[in-house]
């Protein structure tokens, strides 16, 4: 299994918008062969003194049956469309690809 952890950040003013198109995709990746899990999250304030929150960015927790179907979700026509409709509200992505220890 390979998980991911896509962490996005957002351009200022722009979260709520990018969570509701987020969110209209996420069934369609759902379906994916191979996606067990994809879910959106946001920094949540635990007062927890180790815990660093940014509000602008959005974490993608995703977990997928194998590298060969992570790479197909990548180049997916509804991922395509996604990263259009996106581009103007992100300012950047950085992806962790992690397999167990």
């Amino acid at each position: 299994m390979i998980n991911v952890i896509a962490s996005i950040s957002i351009n200022e003013g722009c979260l709520a918008e990018f969570v509701e198109v987020f969110k209209a995709n996420v069934p369609a990746v759902l379906e994916e062969v191979g996606c067990i899990e994809y879910v959106p999250t946001v920094d949540f304030e635990s007062g927890i003194s180790s815990q660093s929150v940014d509000g602008a960015v959005v974490t993608v927790i995703e977990k997928w049956n194998s590298l060969e179907d992570l790479k197909a979700h990548l180049e997916a026509p509804h991922m395509l469309v996604f990263r259009e409709r996106v581009k103007g509200l992100v300012g950047g992505v950085s992806l962790k690809i992690l397999e167990a220890a």
